[in-house]
């Protein structure tokens, strides 16, 4: 009943915003191939928006900033709120909107492997070749667990990001403790849902992960870095650590040494009240950060923080008001990955700016093709009918993120198709349509000519949005 009654919210809320801008199209979904009833969701595109007018683009700088109005060039990417809403600003001054294919790569499987052969020979013929590919739809950069460094001998590279995973690294050593499985564990693999930020070794991890970066702090063409991905940060962390842990465990005498301090020596976890739990998970989620940006921040002082990549889906942190108000402490642009939902509530994406004070970027997201020929029984993405179908998606997602003043860009999940022969992939990147090219490098036309009209319409789409508030 609830997963019913937030549809038909959203649902309400969608079409009274339809109903101000604009004739819409409707799309058939579901979650996967494996449910039989599909769900109509109604969707704008750029052709159907009232009273908008196509224009031509400003000239871009070799970043891809738009040149209008020029700011204070630093030689890295940065930030800045102009006029109500936020922008990233690019090394030369310009407004920069990031709009970048995560995993942009070639694919390992053998019949990927094959068909870059036959279609390219070589990377760096690919990496010119596709390059090209994303610039001629509008991308303008390269998402998380990209081929970096073919990216960085271009001439002129795309705008890329880069992830570590320091609190991964800590995690895979510290599993071993327990026979090589834990026996609670959650589906990102942390016993009973908690990154073991309290333990003073995962320090180690953090200078191990953090160190290799050094050798990218002076590259311009760098927007910034994430740190791990998808960490569970829920609001009941202070009775997860009281409950579960043994009370020898770091992430016990933390807990117990700031409830002592916070209630007494006498409070018990039933004691506990919401504003404690909330409080708490402030201080759980900033040690983390506070491990990690200090650590970065002497590394490499010129590029953005882009933060821990927080789950829209299944993790608790993105209604927490404590949480965001910690983020905006530490990272430049808060990121975000988006499932499970039609499209971006606009409520709650100013809710993440107002609490944060900070813009935020989508690094995660995607729609499936059921005329892909591929299985689709996977992924948390929708599936919908047709590729055309797929790019309709992507428009009506893209102009909500447009219409918000904190939203900086996105990054579409993933480059390539998934192969189901290639068993050596996580089971939910194994066998469904979420690239724009398949597994032999064709592109997805129909999807790629529908967001080609919001990516090159984009700057002006914004300057549309703001106008009629």
């Amino acid at each position: 009943m609830k997963i019913v009654t937030t549809l038909l919210l959203s649902l309400f809320a969608s079409s009274v915003l339809f109903a101000q801008s604009g004739k819409t199209v409707r799309v058939q979904t579901r979650a996967n191939s494996t449910v039989e009833n599909w769900t109509p969701y109604e969707a704008h595109t750029v052709d159907n928006l009232k009273g908008f007018k196509k224009k031509k683009e400003p000239a871009l700088s070799v970043f891809g900033g738009y040149k209008t109005d020029r700011q204070e060039a630093t030689g890295f990417f940065r930030t800045e709120k102009i006029n109500g809403r936020w922008w990233i600003i690019d090394p030369e001054g310009y407004l920069f909107h990031h709009r970048a294919v995560v995993a942009f790569g070639p694919g390992t499987s053998k019949k990927q492997q094959l068909a870059f052969q036959e279609k390219f020979g070589t990377r760096a013929q690919w990496v010119k070749a596709e390059t090209e590919m994303l610039r001629s739809y509008g991308f303008n950069g390269a998402g998380a667990w990209s081929a970096v460094e073919d990216i960085r001998t271009s001439q002129t590279p795309l705008v890329y990001t880069l992830i570590v995973n320091p609190m991964g690294n800590y995690k895979h050593e510290h599993v071993k403790k327990y026979g090589g499985t834990y026996k609670v564990a959650s589906w990102q693999g942390y016993r009973f849902n908690l990154p073991m930020v309290f333990d003073d070794e995962f320090d180690k991890y953090v200078e191990q992960a953090l160190a290799p970066l050094a050798r990218y702090k002076d590259d311009p063409y760098l927007l910034g870095y994430f740190t791990d991905n998808e960490l569970p940060w829920y609001t009941d962390a202070l009775d997860r650590h009281l409950n579960f842990l043994a009370k020898d465990e770091p992430g016990y005498l933390a807990a117990r040494k700031w409830l002592d301090e916070r209630k007494g020596k006498e409070a018990t976890v039933a004691d506990i009240t919401e504003e404690d739990r909330l409080a708490f998970s402030a201080f759980f989620f900033e040690t983390y950060m506070q491990k990690v940006t200090s650590v970065l921040r002497r590394i490499d002082p010129n590029h953005m923080y882009l933060g821990c990549r927080f789950n829209q889906d299944k993790n608790q942190e993105l209604t927490n008001p404590a949480i965001f108000k910690v983020a905006g402490k530490y990272m430049d642009i808060i990121s975000i990955n988006h499932y499970r939902q039609w499209q971006p509530e606009q409520e709650r994406m100013n809710n993440w700016g107002e609490w944060s004070g900070k813009p935020f970027l989508i690094t995660e997201w995607y729609v499936k093709g059921e005329d892909s020929g591929l299985p689709n029984a996977t992924g948390a993405g929708w599936n919908v009918p047709t590729q055309d179908d797929r790019g309709i998606f992507y428009e009506n997602f893209c102009l909500q993120l447009l219409r918000n003043p904190y939203s900086v860009g996105w990054h579409w999940f993933r480059y390539q198709d998934n192969d189901p022969e290639d068993l050596t992939t996580d089971p939910s990147n194994r066998d469904s349509n979420k690239g724009i090219v398949d597994s032999e490098y064709s592109p997805w036309l129909p999807l790629l000519r529908r967001m080609e009209k919001v990516n090159k319409q984009a700057y002006t789409l914004t300057r549309y949005f703001d106008s009629q508030k």
